[in-house]
C-alpha cells in the first residue's frame, strides 16, 4: 500500500510518500516540502493574512501534484498549531478543501504529543523503559512521558521555534537581552503549565528529542556513533553542555550566515537560535544532561496509527 502523509505545519508544508502495510516498517519513496514560515503571515488579530492563505493553498496544491504522480492509495492530511490557533483557521480550512480537495485534520497539541510518542516508542522499543520526549515544532513545544505506547502525560506549550522567534527576536541577530528574556519566559511557562504534571512519574530511563529543529541542533553540536548492533541508523546524541556552548555563537550570527554551519538548513536559519534557547531551557528544567535524537516523529506516528487501524 502506498500512503502519503501531508503535514501542514508552522514552518513547512511537507508530504512524505511511503510503501507500508501493517506490521512492517514504512519505506520512504518520495518527499516534497515547501517552506512557508506561517508566523510571518500572522495579522495583529491572530488571523493568517491573505498572502499567507494563498501560500498555504499553493503549497498544498504542489504537494498533491506529487501525490498524484506517485500514485498514492490513501492520503493522511493533517495540520498543527499554525492553523489550530489562527483566528480564521476554519475559513482557511474551508478554502483549502474548496481549492485543493484536501480536507485537513487539525491535531490538538495533545494529539501531536501522543502520536509523536507512539513513533518514538516503536522506534526504540519496550526496552527503552520510561521515556521522556521533547518535540519542538514551529509553533509549539510538546513534552510527553510514559512507559506504554501512548504517553501517560502529554502537554503542548506555545514555545515553538518560529513563534518565539517572532515574539522575542525582532532584530537579527537577536540581542543578548532578548535571548535572556526568551529563556526566562520559556522556563516560566514550563514551570507553570508542564513541570507539575510530570512530578508523579517514575525516573526516566530514556530521554528523546524529535523534530527538525532538534535534529539540526544535534548535527551542529551533537555526536554520532554507529548503532550498537552494527547496522541500522547511527545513534545521535546531544549534550546540554554542548548546546549551551553553541547558543551565544549562534546568536551572534545573522540568519543568512547560519546556513554555512553544519546541519542548519536554509529553512531553519531564522528560527534556530530560539529553538536552541527553548531546548536548552527544557533540558535544564527537567534535569536532562543528554538526549538521543529520534529519526521518527509526528508523521511516522500518523502512519503507524493508521496502519494499526487497518489491523
Amino acid at each position: 500500500m502506498r500512503l502519503g502523509v501531508l503535514d501542514v505545519g508552522s514552518n513547512t508544508v511537507h508530504l512524505i510518500v511511503v510503501d507500508a502495510h501493517p506490521g512492517a516498517r514504512p519505506v520512504p519513496q518520495a518527499s516534497h516540502k515547501s517552506v512557508l514560515r506561517l508566523m510571518r503571515y500572522l495579522e495583529p488579530d491572530g488571523s493568517i493574512s491573505e498572502e499567507g492563505v494563498t501560500a498555504i493553498v499553493g503549497a498544498i496544491a504542489a504537494a498533491m501534484e506529487v501525490a498524484r504522480r506517485e500514485g498514492i492509495d490513501e492520503l493522511l492530511p493533517m495540520a498543527t498549531s499554525a492553523l489550530r490557533e489562527a483566528a480564521n483557521g476554519e475559513a482557511v480550512l474551508a478554502r483549502v478543501e474548496e481549492q485543493t480537495g484536501v480536507a485537513l485534520r487539525v491535531l490538538t497539541g495533545e494529539d501531536e504529543g501522543r502520536l509523536t510518542f507512539l513513533a518514538i516508542r516503536r522506534w526504540y522499543g519496550w526496552s527503552s523503559g520510561n521515556i521522556l520526549l521533547f518535540d519542538i515544532g514551529g509553533g509549539s513545544l510538546e513534552i510527553a512521558a510514559g512507559s506504554d505506547e501512548y504517553p501517560e502525560v502529554a502537554v503542548s506549550l506555545p514555545l515553538g521555534a518560529g513563534r518565539t522567534t517572532v515574539q522575542f527576536f525582532p532584530e537579527d541577530p537577536p540581542t543578548p537581552e532578548q535571548m535572556l528574556e526568551l529563556r526566562a519566559h520559556s522556563r516560566a511557562v514550563m514551570r507553570a503549565d508542564a513541570l507539575p504534571q510530570f512530578e508523579h512519574l517514575p525516573p526516566f530511563q530514556h530521554v528523546v528529542g524529535s523534530s527538525k529543529t532538534i535534529r539540526s541542533l544535534a548535527r551542529l553540536a551533537g555526536s554520532s556513533r554507529p548503532h550498537a548492533s552494527g547496522a541500522g541508523e547511527p545513534t545521535v546524541t546531544l549534550r546540554r553542555a554542548d548546546l549551551k556552548d553553541w547558543i551565544p555563537r549562534l546568536g551572534q550570527l545573522p540568519a543568512e550566515a547560519r546556513q554555512a554551519l553544519p546541519g542548519i538548513t536554509p529553512d531553519r536559519t531564522f528560527q534556530i537560535v530560539a529553538g536552541a534557547v527553548v531546548l536548552h531551557s527544557v533540558m535544564k528544567l527537567y534535569d536532562v544532561e543528554e538526549l538521543e535524537v529520534s529519526p521518527w516523529a509526528l508523521r511516522e506516528g500518523i502512519l503507524l496509527r493508521y496502519l494499526d487501524g487497518l489491523e
